[in-house]
């Protein structure tokens, strides 16, 4: 592979006449394109744009990665609480399942294109939820955003990728990580503020402004040229894996209704819709790798990363990160809210130094890799730590001190960032140019796969535990009700008479728990793969 000059971004100095991207592609250096213009349009390349409008574009897409909403609050107003994991699932499905696609879109009808599409699904899908009036609604809502609200995260990277040099990139998307951090801490604190006063409807109008915001700067700023890009919209929209997004919708839906019926709902395995859900997870999976392998001609899965060692080794990395991630953060305001019958906002604000940590982990490691030009050693220290974090959650008590209660789960934030940050560069420093939106969309692929086993396989093993506690300790007359409503709505319990509200409290405490331990175990899984990532002077030195 070509070694990359310092401070040379990594589109600079490309242009692919492959649609396929695939590794050896012909290449036209963009300054001998820059003296060949289009007839009567004159295009940019990432070089030539100001620092006034890199800073635009940076700005409209980590707006819109801003952007979170209170999940469990808003579930209760439906009384389905134990549905609440499918507002959170149906946004991650389509995350997981549409996300790699615009590694693809990036190229094929450039980077702006992609980027406004991302931002107007996701926007349609938010404002579509404060008018829905059903869950059933508020779910396909929810769906809709996802389709976009994966593709914000992707193309953000890859424009960073193009305006900057890898050592550049990496403190860059450091400072990226503030947004992110930002929108997971206020998120709920904000929707639920918002909730208590207007109504959950205006959680998700209100945020209309700011993707009208995201938009317009993208629209304006986010004009250079990208090489292989489709002259026609037609030729775009015949570059899409059509087959391959769907075959992998299907694959992961099966996955998550198996999960739901066999252990929320606490099936048989000879149940007919565990079965039918286990072969359609089956015939669903050999009909997406058949299709990626020989049919689509731009495949979404990119196969040729799949042959190489560090980015499968980072895939499943990422997918581990977002395990972790999204077991936490959506069960540790529950215990706080159940077991410690803390206000739902507090127990939302015990997210918050998660999320600060986050954005000092990711800018520690953009500074370090920035500075000194390696990574290995970040990823090996500092990724053990949520492992450390999930032990210290699952060790809280009752009667646990405040600073243990709202500082252990510091850890988790800061190591996970480290290793997002920096086996991201891993990836990228191990592929050709010429795969860098394709790549970026394969680690996205993961990550999203990661994000809804987070919450699908946590729910699953929270809810099949607290039915088997709460069954244990509610007995007589009338109890199969009662366990029914308290798994339904998590606030009944704060309304329950005392004795009762102590053992349904115990229940929850020892789910939760188990999902705290579930998570532990995958931090560490995910530590023990890391070590695997090639030491290659070539790839782990920039």
């Amino acid at each position: 592979m070509p070694s990359r000059r310092e401070s040379q971004p990594f589109l600079a100095g490309r242009t692919s006449t492959d649609s396929n991207d695939t590794i050896g592609s012909p290449t036209i250096d963009l300054a001998t394109r820059r003296e060949l213009p289009l007839p009567g349009k004159v295009e940019l390349d990432p070089l030539d744009l100001s620092k006034r409008q890199r800073v635009a574009i940076l700005c409209g897409l980590w707006s819109a990665t801003f952007l979170s909403v209170i999940l469990s609050s808003i579930a209760s107003e439906f009384k389905s609480a134990n549905q609440a994991s499918w507002l959170g699932t149906s946004f991650l499905l389509a995350t997981c399942t549409f996300t790699p696609l615009y590694g693809r879109l990036s190229n094929a009808a450039g980077r702006r294109a992609a980027c406004q599409t991302a931002v107007f699904f996701c926007a349609l899908g938010t404002i579509a939820c404060g008018f829905c009036t059903r869950l059933e609604l508020l779910i396909a809502a929810r769906f809709l955003a996802g389709l976009g609200g994966g593709g914000i995260f992707t193309t953000a990277s890859i424009c960073v990728s193009d305006l900057y040099s890898m050592r550049d990139r990496s403190l860059t998307q450091g400072y990226a990580s503030i947004f992110v951090g930002l929108g997971l801490g206020l998120g709920g604190p904000i929707g639920g503020y918002i909730s208590d006063r207007l109504g959950w409807r205006w959680a998700f109008l209100l945020q209309a402004p700011v993707f009208l915001f995201s938009f317009t700067l993208i629209t304006i700023n986010l004009t250079y040229a990208t090489p292989g890009r489709s002259k026609s919209p037609l030729q775009v929209l015949k570059r899409i894996d059509y087959w391959g997004c769907l075959t992998l919708l299907c694959a992961v839906a099966s996955y998550i209704i198996f999960l739901s019926l066999k252990y929320n709902e606490d099936l048989p395995f000879s149940h007919p819709g565990v079965i039918a859900s286990i072969i359609s997870i089956a015939v669903s999976f050999i009909v997406f790798i058949w299709v990626e392998l020989f049919v689509a001609a731009e495949p979404v899965l990119a196969p040729n990363l799949l042959v190489q060692r560090t980015p499968v080794l980072v895939g499943v990395s990422n997918m581990i990160v977002s395990i972790c991630n999204f077991s936490v953060q959506f069960y540790v305001p529950m215990w706080f809210e159940t077991v410690q019958r803390t206000s739902v906002t507090v127990a939302g604000l015990h997210i918050m130094p998660n999320s600060i940590s986050m954005s000092i982990g990711s800018l520690f490691a953009g500074y370090m890799m920035h500075r000194t030009g390696r990574y290995k050693s970040l990823t090996t220290t500092f990724g053990i730590l949520p492992m450390l974090a999930a032990v210290l959650l699952a060790r809280l008590q009752k009667n646990s001190w405040a600073i243990t209660q709202w500082l252990s789960i510091i850890p988790l934030g800061f190591g996970n960032a480290v290793v997002l940050q920096s086996t991201l560069i891993a990836l990228l420093a191990s592929i050709p140019r010429s795969m860098l939106a394709v790549g970026t969309g394969f680690t996205q692929l993961f990550r999203g796969i990661g994000q809804v086993s987070g919450v699908a396989v946590s729910s699953a093993v929270f809810q099949h535990l607290l039915e088997r506690e709460l069954q244990k300790r509610l007995t007589g007359p009338g109890s199969e009700e009662l366990i029914r409503k308290i798994r339904h709505d998590s606030r009944l319990v704060a309304s329950l008479p005392e004795e009762t509200q102590v053992l349904a409290r115990e229940a929850y405490d020892i789910g939760l728990r188990a999902v705290f331990l579930f998570t532990a175990g995958a931090a560490f899984t995910g530590w023990c793969l890391r070590l695997a990532v090639s030491r290659n002077p070539s790839i782990s030195s920039f």
